[in-house]
């Protein structure tokens, strides 16, 4: 055997084990994770949720509450009182802030949320949709302001849609696009591979679900560069999902997939499958396109397919997933593992178990439980 094949068979057996040792200490980190967090919000449901590695604590959003709690659930931090919804969230350990969605606004949601606070509603003209930045090691004790700790960036394009009146046939509608306001947000690179280092804070609209109207049937991203947060809009996407309810509650881009995430309550027309998991590979680039169903939108947009991968719709074409959780939490913890909020209530307490999982990418079965 010459020298030249020894040192080839040598780099291969040296690469096979670095991945060896890589998978086992990937393993070894997850067993030390738990396998759930419950935590109780009380009167409002879970929204998002996020996971801090370096600090071995966990966040969590529910509705009028921002929660800091330890690896076993105890909340040691808080913020309350916000009039409000918080929604969605993500982490950057980088900067160590927490982005949020925060829509203050006048519709249902929005006075239910003043009522049962007993705190004034916002009108029409007062509507308006943040991005909060959150200083997470700010938090140190319960009941802290929200002026304490958070940074409000305002979302101008959301609130333009969602004050715009637009005719659909031969009604004038409230909301372009359906905006309802905002929720999911991700960090995220550009897609296509541009800008390779460069990262970016992308913001998912709310859509109203109405079965009646047919400009909602895309789901749409704002893409912002992470340091200039609501200042000059980098993309509008359009995805083609199909009827959703309330749009995109979840965003979450899983590095070691290069998938992005759209969790969301399941859409009420018959003529798409409704499902309630998406994904777009960040890998691909972006294509111009006209809207269907959108007759105030004649130009053509920018767009992202939906990733081929789920169950294939034969008469739509549309790809996606049947998973009942993740709408209420998706949080990616970079290596195809995921916390994902399994939701629900208890003698009238609203509870999040954060719960481990494990991406298989299956049609039927894409995440499972971890242990």
């Amino acid at each position: 055997m010459g020298g030249e094949q020894i040192t080839r068979r040598f780099m291969k057996t040296k690469l096979i084990l670095i991945f060896s040792l890589l998978l086992a200490f990937q393993q070894f980190a997850i067993a030390q994770l738990p396998s759930v967090v419950k935590v109780d919000g009380g009167k409002f449901h879970v929204q998002g949720l996020a996971f801090d590695k370096e600090k071995e604590c966990f966040y969590f959003s529910f509705t009028s509450a921002f929660f800091k709690t330890d690896m076993e659930g105890n909340i040691i931090g808080s913020v309350s009182g916000i009039n409000g919804h918080i929604g969605a969230m993500t982490f950057d350990p980088v900067g160590r802030k927490v982005y949020a969605s925060l829509e203050l606004k006048d519709d249902a949601i929005g006075r239910n949320i003043s009522e049962k606070l007993g705190a004034r509603s916002w009108t029409r003209d007062q509507s308006a949709f943040y991005v909060a930045e959150i200083d997470v090691d700010k938090i140190n004790s319960i009941g802290m302001s929200q002026d304490e700790v958070m940074h409000l960036h305002l979302i101008e394009e959301a609130c333009k849609d969602y004050k715009a009146s637009v005719q659909v046939r031969d009604s004038i509608l409230d909301h372009r696009f359906a905006c309802s306001g905002i929720d999911g947000v991700t960090i995220a690179p550009a897609f296509g591979g541009k800008r390779p280092g460069e990262r970016y804070l992308y913001v998912a609209y709310g859509i109203y679900g109405d079965t009646l109207r047919s400009d909602n049937d895309y789901n749409v991203l704002l893409c912002y560069k992470l340091n200039d947060i609501g200042g000059r809009l980098q993309h509008k996407y359009f995805i083609h999902t199909g009827n959703t309810t309330w749009g995109v509650q979840n965003l979450a881009f899983d590095k070691a997939s290069g998938k992005m995430f759209l969790a969301v309550y399941n859409g009420s027309k018959k003529q798409w499958p409704n499902y309630d998991l998406y994904a777009v590979e960040t890998s691909q680039t972006p294509f111009r396109g006209r809207l269907e169903g959108v007759p105030y939108l004649k130009g053509k947009v920018e767009q992202l397919s939906l990733s081929q991968d789920g169950i294939k719709d034969p008469s739509s074409g549309i790809c996606g997933w049947n998973f009942k959780w993740g709408s209420t939490g998706l949080c990616p913890l970079g290596n195809g593992t995921f916390y994902i909020s399994v939701n629900g209530n208890e003698g009238g307490s609203q509870f999040c178990k954060a719960t481990l999982y494990r991406w298989t990418g299956d049609s039927l079965n894409p995440f499972e439980p971890i242990r």
